[in-house]
């Protein structure tokens, strides 16, 4: 297994009339190369829980491992952690500051101490992953468009050649466009690289269609856990802690009130087409 968290707590304010549990025992394990998605409602602790898995926050209670080996321990190489799991906040221009693109994306494989043509190599092979043009490398990364600035962040991280990366809403803010093109080129990173894939994400239908397992957060705890098929059949205790299943599945339990022996376990359109045709014997 790649990372394992055993009973993470996190207080704000402990010890002051304003303490609150943002984490509360919170316990898991991410195999290698698994995509997972975290959902949860605005204030459910999810933002927290991703920044302790590279070491950014420690917790009040609990640990986590990487790789076997508890990263709160003495000694331990925080900075290298980083490097093997890497982190997209939700906002790319907090991790943009060079001069241009290009510059941008060589600054965390040059911390790596990696000779200069290595970090240029792996600058060019990461801005080719995620799809931006050689045109716009030796532009300043503020002038870019929202998709593209996401596209060099991730970049940054990938250029690093980590083992899991950390996606905090990576297409909050794009059009339809721009959020399907970022998120088929994580699966195929997820694909190519045989990367674990943590994403962060609202869009219950992105999580259905890309996600192999969900893990919903709610007041700090850990709610729900299992693949989209087991979590979505709970959509009524998702509305409950004020999420939702993909529209599909109201769908589908729509139709099977009307009589049609539809799977109840359809979280995607796609899912939903093929089970409808072969009713049909189409």
């Amino acid at each position: 297994m790649s990372i394992k968290a055993e009973n993470l707590t996190y207080i704000y304010g402990a010890g002051t009339a304003l303490e609150q549990y943002a984490l509360k025992n919170v316990s898991f394990e991410i195999p290698d190369g698994q995509f997972v998605g975290l959902i949860g409602h605005t204030g459910s602790g999810k933002s927290t829980l991703i920044q302790h898995l590279n070491g950014l926050i420690k917790p009040a209670g609990g640990t986590i491992y990487y790789d076997g080996t508890d990263i709160y321990s003495e000694g331990y190489n925080l900075r290298e952690l980083r490097s093997k799991v890497g982190l997209v906040f939700q906002y790319p221009e907090h991790q943009l500051f060079e001069v241009d693109v290009f510059s941008d994306v060589c600054y965390g494989p040059k911390n790596l101490g990696l000779n200069n043509e290595e970090v240029k190599e792996r600058a060019r092979e990461a801005l080719r992953q995620v799809g931006l043009k050689e045109k716009y490398w030796e532009q300043s990364p503020f002038e870019l468009s929202g998709g593209q600035k996401r596209r060099v962040a991730i970049a940054g991280v990938l250029a690093m050649n980590p083992k899991v990366l950390i996606l905090d809403e990576p297409t909050a803010g794009l059009d339809p466009k721009g959020r399907d093109e970022i998120l088929e080129e994580i699966r195929e990173l997820h694909r190519k690289r045989g990367m674990s894939i943590i994403l962060v994400s609202h869009s219950m239908e992105d999580m259905a269609r890309y996600a192999d397992r969900l893990m919903v957060m709610n007041h700090g705890e850990k709610v729900f856990d299992g693949t989209p098929r087991e979590v979505f059949k709970h959509y009524r205790e998702l509305e409950s802690i004020g999420l939702a299943a993909p529209q599909v599945t109201y769908i589908v339990h729509e139709l099977r009130e009307q009589g049609v022996l539809l799977d109840d376990g359809i979280t995607t359109v796609e899912e939903a087409r093929e089970a409808i045709l072969k009713l049909l014997g189409l």
